[in-house]
């Protein structure tokens, strides 16, 4: 499964950068940005029609 994580201005809230990544790297861009106080946004990316 793939996911699209989107951080996060600090001030207002929009969507600075968005990237797509899969399920095994999420956890290692949680805790990086956890450790700096990034804010992100994570979803499931749109898979394209079979």
């Amino acid at each position: 499964m793939r996911f699209e994580i989107m951080r996060l201005d600090e001030v207002d809230g929009t969507t600075v950068d968005t990237t797509v990544v899969d399920a095994a790297s999420v956890n290692r861009i949680v805790q990086q940005a956890a450790a700096i106080g990034q804010r992100l946004w994570i979803r499931p990316a749109d898979t394209p029609a079979s």
